[in-house]
């Protein structure tokens, strides 16, 4: 079954194309939804022998053009170096404001294709065709594009919306397994803050969600995706709102940073949305059992809950005072208070959270 949404934004909306086998349909969806007839399309290297000729079929078969552009896969290349070499790559081939930039790829792919997307010329079309989960249920929605630098992850980057989001369920095949459970991190994050009953069809439906079947996986990635809409079309740039899409991110982000990022992404949210419930536990704004009940989901799903014994708590600590969300000096917590809901908060005890540290 496919689906189609669209992310109310005013003149800057755009759609989101959901279904299983139709990367084959984006060359036809570009020429339905843009007036560019040339794409830079920005992909790691194994993403691009993948699909990249896929791509570029798709696109000469509707009388457009296409030129790949890749970059070595993994967080380590999401910098400014890395920007800076493929807008040079881009310069020298010509591209100008009447062409595009397309992210083909995962998270690091559509935060490197969108930023660059964002500077280049001061301003380019920018279309995400994400192919991991993670991407596709959460980075590749919303505009947010950025790069790391040494003091932390994303500290660098745009609000800046695509054109179009295309995304292929299918694709999901390739990945491997460590990268599926990884976005399902993210997947029951929307449950956990904005959905109780999302979060028990998460866990009903694990053997079909884990196997893929097409109905399942596509149902997950709309409703995500719809959720994810829903919040950035009332806040776009993070203002207040969309500060609950950070449950678990805030010591997710710092678990990465301190790990040089060989944790992955929806692993380290998994670690933050058990270290927040405990934090919520700890300071009286929620039972018990919510962490009883996050732990049980998590779980099932193969992902962790506890924070790596090798890692230092005190660069933790270090690298959440560094966040982003951050703000005059007070770190915001996005905190559960029952299955679905969630509170922003700068009011923690500081021993609380030093107590979740050491006891994950």
């Amino acid at each position: 079954m496919d689906y189609t949404l669209t992310v109310g934004l005013g003149t800057r909306s755009y759609p989101i194309h959901i279904g299983s086998g139709i990367l084959s349909r984006l060359g036809v969806c570009l020429q339905e939804c843009l007036q560019v007839k040339r794409y830079a399309i920005i992909s790691d290297e194994r993403v691009a022998g993948l699909y990249g000729a896929q791509v570029l079929r798709s696109l000469h078969a509707a009388g457009l053009a296409g030129e790949i552009f890749t970059f070595p896969a993994g967080e380590a290349s999401k910098n400014l170096t890395t920007i800076a070499a493929l807008a040079s790559s881009l310069a020298q081939k010509g591209f100008d404001r009447g062409d595009a930039v397309l992210a083909l790829g995962g998270g690091v792919s559509g935060d490197l294709a969108g930023f660059l997307a964002a500077m280049y010329m001061r301003g380019i079309s920018f279309v995400q065709v994400p192919t991991t989960l993670l991407a596709q249920v959460d980075s590749s929605v919303g505009g947010k594009t950025g790069v790391d630098i040494p003091e932390g992850k994303n500290l660098i980057g745009a609000f800046y919306q695509p054109r179009l989001v295309l995304i292929d369920i299918e694709v999901l095949k390739t990945l491997p397994r460590n990268e599926l459970l990884g976005g399902m991190g993210e997947v029951i994050k929307y449950g956990a803050s904005l959905d109780a009953d999302f979060f028990h069809y998460l866990a009903a439906q694990r053997e079909q969600i884990l196997a893929l079947d097409a109905s399942a996986m596509g149902y997950v990635v709309h409703h995500c995706c719809a959720l994810k809409a829903k919040v950035v079309e009332q806040d776009e740039r993070e203002g207040g709102l969309r500060r609950v899409l950070n449950f678990g991110h805030t010591i997710g982000h710092a678990l990465e940073a301190a790990s040089d990022y060989r944790l992955l992404h929806g692993f380290a949210v998994a670690i933050g949305m058990s270290a927040v419930t405990d934090l919520a536990v700890l300071c009286g704004y929620a039972r018990a059992e919510l962490k009883q009940e996050m732990t049980t989901l998590l779980s099932a799903y193969g992902l962790p809950t506890a924070v790596p014994p090798e890692l230092d708590r005190k660069q933790i600590t270090g690298f959440m005072q560094t966040d982003k969300k951050s703000v005059g000096g007070r770190l915001f917590f996005v905190l559960p208070t029952e299955l679905g809901k969630v509170l922003v908060t700068d009011q923690v005890d500081q021993a609380a959270l030093a107590q979740v540290l050491v006891s994950q």
